[in-house]
């Protein structure tokens, strides 16, 4: 099957330019979106739960819905679980205790020390109190995302965790209402879209308002995230999927091309990138994506993604690779070498980095560990996945001696008059012994 993907060469004269060019993302900015999306969080904010059911009735197609029934009851979440098959609650269950043992080591704890003054200093450590999750419905169902956000909420002590799902004509898919279940959150409701969002946000009479609101969505949903922050916090908003494979052309190249796919086929927008010093290799790679396109159900998605945003890049060296992958700044590294540990000094910006020819990418979407909500678009340049310390805050202590007071006055006076504030100055003053 013909495919037109890039060809890149990384010691082509213009290849940082060609390179720009290729990770270039910037979500188009949709006036009309932006403008229903403030009229929908206006409208939450004034009328609560008259607003929410209105729209959610309208976009969900829900026209009887009441108030009373925007929340499943917990005995619709149990029943969605035991009712699973087998094979897919065991599936849930040893996914939720992975990402479970891996976020118990991420919990920071909270310290204090006394200086040479007798000083306490320190840093107290706190989960916060409510967290809004948002889950796709629909067609879109992840109950992966559930357990993602969920079970690191849980571990860092998050009092109420309030989950918010659309159900479209009244479908709630049971394998995310289960995954619910698995993860520990307490109240789930049948509402989605930029309402939702305004719900958790401002809070109706009967949605209660969070402190933070985690999950994907789509533009609207990512619209209203935006527009709410600073009223509450948010993990992020994401760009389109990543995946960046550094190869030194040892792998099977069928499952390199597979690797490609499990990125692209997300959307038309998703990012599948090859590194590899091996021409040949690549040329076996671009062989095998044309073999293997035509047997995928979402072939129409992923031949857009890698004509649109993909590549197959010949490198210099596995050096240069490295080079490359800290430009790029990838959501998923995938390091597909023969001592991928041996690389991994040289790799500084990443999501995830995934070690190894056996280490699939799909591996840590599901079960391995770690958080599959990961930074996009470069912003693995400064930010990190997410974990247990998004759902915990750092607050200082600070707490002087009578004798330990005096010296730190003396030095806040001066540098108070300094900046001209006299009643910093004053106070600080109070402070020292004569």
């Amino acid at each position: 099957m013909s495919l037109n993907i890039r060809r890149l060469n990384g010691d082509d004269p213009g290849f940082a330019e060609q390179l720009t060019q290729l990770v270039a993302w910037t979500a188009d900015f949709d006036q009309n979106v932006h403008q229903t999306v403030l009229e929908i969080l206006g409208r939450v904010r004034q009328e609560g739960d008259a607003a929410v059911l209105a729209y959610t009735r309208r976009f969900d197609r829900l026209d009887r819905l009441s108030v009373a029934e925007l929340e499943f009851p917990r005995a619709r979440l149990e029943e969605a679980l035991t009712t699973l098959p087998t094979e897919q609650r065991q599936a849930l269950e040893n996914a939720a205790a992975r990402i479970r043992a891996y976020a118990e080591r991420q919990k920071l704890a909270s310290w204090h020390y006394r200086d040479e003054l007798g000083n306490l200093l320190g840093q107290q450590i706190t989960p916060l109190d409510r967290v809004g999750l948002y889950v796709p419905g629909g067609k879109a169902a992840y109950p992966s995302s559930v357990l993602m956000n969920a079970v690191p909420a849980k571990v860092a002590g998050v009092t109420e965790l309030i989950m918010v799902v659309p159900t479209p004509g009244g479908e709630a898919n049971r394998l995310v209402l289960a995954a619910a279940a698995v993860a520990g959150v307490d109240r789930v409701f049948r509402v989605g879209g930029a309402q939702a969002v305004a719900a958790l946000a401002y809070g109706t009479e009967t949605i209660p308002q969070v402190d933070k609101i985690v999950g994907p969505g789509n533009i609207y949903v990512a619209t209203a995230k935006k527009l709410v922050f600073g009223q509450v916090g948010i993990d992020m908003i994401a760009g389109p999927s990543e995946i960046l494979i550094i190869a030194d052309g040892t792998t099977d190249p069928d499952w390199i091309a597979m690797d490609l796919f499990s990125q692209a086929e997300h959307d038309e927008d998703a990012q599948a990138i090859l590194l590899c010093p091996d021409e040949a290799y690549l040329d076996r790679v671009a062989a095998s994506i044309a073999k293997q396109l035509p047997g995928m159900e979402r072939r129409a998605v992923i031949r857009t993604s890698l004509e649109k945003r993909g590549a197959l890049i010949k490198v210099r060296d596995l050096n240069q690779a490295c080079e490359i992958a800290n430009r790029i700044a990838p959501e998923h590294l995938e390091v597909s070498v023969a001592d991928p540990e041996a690389l991994l000094p040289e790799l500084r910006h990443a999501g995830a980095i995934f070690l190894g020819p056996h280490t699939a990418e799909a591996l840590g979407d599901y079960c391995a560990g770690p958080n599959h909500v990961l930074p996009t678009s470069g912003t693995a340049r400064f930010s990190s996945p997410l974990g247990v310390y998004d759902f915990q805050k750092r607050t200082s202590l600070i707490g002087c001696t009578a004798l330990g007071a005096s010296p730190l006055a003396e030095t806040a006076r001066i540098l108070a008059k300094g900046e001209s504030l006299t009643a910093h100055a004053r106070s600080a003053e109070y402070r020292i012994k004569p």
